[in-house]
């Protein structure tokens, strides 16, 4: 058996009690998003908020540089390694009543349509097809669940099924490791297995490949975790919303499809993991997976890019920074057009210089107020932009790239900054 690490070090622990249904545990990692809260009385059990909160917790919990994420993520794309599978996974420890309203899911906002669960992460095959991903899932009852399907993988092969009459096996997994949520996230082929890819992050980090167990419906799900539910998504459709997306406005109601839930497994003593909506841990589980799909559209227009952000404050979705070495004029367009292509929903990059470093915000804003002018801002009108945002003209939006970098002519002790060293 793995030692299992759901909770991070210095996570700040609240021992009173709380309830599901009132919003309370939303004040706690409101207050606290760059510390992990561990609550011990949830009504129905323990709970985890703010988990990977920071770019420095999912660092250490890979056991990667915080600046090397982005190239072990598109590594771990490009090379996927098979999984090792395990007889006594840690989720089989335990087979628990059938009961959601039982379990430590709470009620976020008080617009939401019921308790959410948010951080689950669905595991399907069907006709050998694989798909692993997020989705938030409403609890309509004991064995009931409303699923936001936006029209990608799982949609797609749920609609193959669906034409067929047919319901779709799935396994919920709630508390996985870090590089499977990562994995979950990240824009891949139809078809590809994310757990490989899993595997590959967690290889590079821990230099063993992630380890996984098989459900009684026979799909196979990260061993390592503390919440599995088997189910089928069914042919019925149902209500789901509103619920707080990731810009921390509410998305509109919608029927979605239900899945209905058969066995709930467990590890001994699970913790619930909370995935505040719009939250930093929203941000960067759904913003960090897209940073190695940027990365690469821009190595291909620029050799020397040397990293790529989205920015907490563009919720890790809306806004972009890039830095790369240049070569030759026009490069800092060149990568800013290329940023926008690999990631659709963003409509703002910066490009700067490779001194800037582009996890500080500063510094960034330092390059954009010294080293442009207006007159190197190219806007780009009527361009389909992110549903998530709330300014968009309906399907279309303004994008816009800033070039930042200091022209190859230029006099460069105008540029730098001064340094003692």
């Amino acid at each position: 058996m793995t030692v299992r690490s759901s909770v991070p070090a210095g996570a700040t622990v609240v021992t009173c009690p709380m309830a599901r249904d009132d919003c309370s545990v939303t004040g706690f990692l409101l207050e606290k998003q760059g510390e992990s809260v561990l609550f011990e009385n949830l009504e129905g059990g323990k709970a985890l908020g703010n988990r990977f909160s920071t770019r420095e917790k999912m660092a250490a919990a890979l056991n990667i540089p915080k600046d090397g994420i982005v190239n072990h993520i598109l590594d771990a794309v490009s090379h996927p390694k098979a999984c090792q599978v395990v007889d006594d996974p840690e989720f089989r420890q335990v087979e628990m009543e059938v009961d959601l309203t039982k379990l430590p899911i709470p009620k976020y906002f008080p617009e939401d349509g019921g308790r959410y669960i948010t951080s689950g992460v669905i595991v399907t095959e069907y006709n050998g097809i694989k798909n692993v991903s997020f989705h938030r899932m409403m609890i309509m009852g004991p064995k009931q669940i409303a699923v936001r399907l936006v029209p990608r993988h799982l949609f797609t092969i749920h609609r193959m099924a669906k034409e067929k009459g047919e319901e779709l096996k799935v396994s919920i997994c709630i508390g996985a490791q870090a590089e499977v949520l990562l994995a979950a996230a990240t824009s891949m082929d139809f078809g590809a297995d994310e757990l490989e890819v899993a595997s590959a992050i967690h290889t590079a980090g821990h230099g063993t490949p992630l380890r996984v167990g098989r459900c009684d419906n026979g799909l196979l799900v990260p061993a390592d975790t503390d919440y599995v539910f088997e189910g089928r998504i069914t042919l019925e459709e149902t209500k789901e919303g509103p619920f707080v997306d990731i810009t921390g406005t509410y998305d509109f109601e919608r029927q979605q499809p239900v899945i209905a839930i058969d066995r709930i497994w467990s590890c001994r003593d699970p913790i619930m993991h909370l995935l505040l909506p719009g939250g930093w841990e929203h941000y960067l589980l759904m913003g960090l997976p897209r940073e190695p799909m940027i990365l690469r559209a821009v190595r291909q227009a620029v050799p020397g890019v040397r990293n790529v952000r989205l920015t907490e404050g563009g919720c890790c979705w809306l806004n972009g920074v890039v830095s790369i070495k240049k070569n030759k004029e026009g490069d800092g367009v060149n990568a800013g057009m290329a940023a926008l292509s690999g990631h659709t929903s963003m409509k703002q990059v910066i490009v700067v210089d490779e001194d800037i470093d582009i996890f500080d915000d500063r510094e960034v804003e330092w390059a954009v107020a010294t080293r442009m002018q207006a007159d190197r801002i190219v806007r780009i009108p009527g361009a389909a932009g992110s549903s998530l945002d709330p300014s968009s003209h309906g399907s279309t939006t303004w994008k816009v790239v800033y070039d930042a970098t200091i022209p190859l002519k230029a006099d460069l002790s105008l540029y730098r900054k001064a340094r003692l060293e």
